[in-house]
């Protein structure tokens, strides 16, 4: 039996854990000279403590937007109209700005695709951490400071000696590594990683995937993966969102999104990965582009590139359902099935 439900997020397998992140509602729009773009409209969405929540989606779908309105960090002309962020008991749409800013790098940090734009490139990677440090810990001496960070870079992987070193002088792999290092000085409860393997190779991607895991481990890391890897989402993540055109189409446990995709754009999205196992034949692509978000369609925004579209998809929103216990979707085809 298919239950409707307005969220993402309550399900059989996530109900005896800790819920560290409530989204309820949230949109963001961005004004422009051709009219209002809704990057993210209308996400319900929760994470728990612990676990490591994967966002997948095309280029523009508002992924990384959602990652940004989760820390209040949304620049003009951008803005978030609507919503509800409740983060470990507190409103963070409520609280001043001024509270937020403690809020971000001690409870929420982030850690963005490309480090070297990220980092200062004129002050030394010891600079960087203990500035973090001192920042929300007020008290602590810069020779506390400095020895919290020895400690964390060798933890990372890097000898301390390279705290005096450059940003250039550092690997790729390495300066993700400082970005990662700079989210757990603080012991943030929740870790944003935007993209965070987009400009490592093959190589260096893995070692940063194990790394990860391994901290994860050690300190209960609860993190929000944003990334087009599909790769790095089955091998890292426990949960996944599929978004398109600014909406959530489905969240599930991750093997159950990989074994059993619901959505007709999971199934695309996972088709389109290619696979060293095929035998001949060519890579399967979705029909279409993704739309507008000035003018986006009406109903489901995927119907116009849907292969099993129906009238009422184009005339209106279906609704949230959950078909099976931790697995949901929002598609009109169940919704028909249920009534045939």
């Amino acid at each position: 039996m298919i239950a409707q439900s307005d969220t993402a997020a309550e399900t059989h397998s996530t109900a005896n854990k800790e819920l560290l992140l409530r989204i309820r509602n949230l949109s963001v729009n961005y004004t422009t000279r051709r009219g209002m773009l809704g990057a993210v409209d209308n996400v319900n969405l929760d994470l728990y403590r612990g676990e490591v929540l994967g966002l997948v989606g095309e280029s523009g779908c508002g992924k990384s937007t959602l990652g940004k309105a989760i820390m209040r960090m949304i620049p003009p002309p951008g803005r978030i109209d609507t919503g509800e962020l409740h983060f470990n008991g507190a409103d963070l749409m409520a609280v001043p700005e001024r509270t937020m800013r403690e809020i971000r790098g001690s409870r929420i940090s982030m850690i963005f695709q490309d480090p070297m734009t990220s980092l200062n490139p004129v002050q030394r990677i010891d600079r960087h951490i203990i500035e973090a440090i001192r920042v929300h810990k007020t008290a602590m001496s810069v020779a506390e400071a400095n020895e919290m960070a020895e400690r964390l870079i060798e933890r990372l992987g890097i000898g301390k000696r390279r705290l005096r070193d450059y940003p250039h002088q550092l690997s790729g792999g390495m300066r993700q590594r400082v970005m990662i290092g700079l989210a757990l000085a603080l012991k943030a409860d929740l870790i944003i990683a935007d993209e965070p393997t987009t400009s490592l190779d093959v190589i260096v991607e893995a070692q940063f995937l194990d790394l990860l895991r391994e901290l994860k481990d050690d300190f209960n890391l609860t993190i929000l993966l944003i990334t087009h890897n599909i790769g790095v989402v089955a091998e890292l993540c426990d949960r996944v969102g599929v978004m398109y055109a600014g909406r959530l189409a489905e969240v599930a446990d991750v093997e159950s999104l990989f074994l059993d995709p619901q959505h007709p754009y999971t199934q695309g999205l996972l088709n389109s990965v290619p696979n060293i196992k095929l035998d001949g034949g060519e890579l399967y692509r979705m029909a279409g582009q993704p739309p507008n978000l000035i003018n986006p369609p009406s109903g489901c925004r995927f119907h116009p590139r849907c292969p099993h579209a129906m009238a009422r998809c184009s005339q209106a929103e279906p609704s949230w359902m959950e078909l099976k216990p931790g697995h949901s979707t929002a598609c009109w085809l169940y919704e028909e099935q249920i009534d045939k």
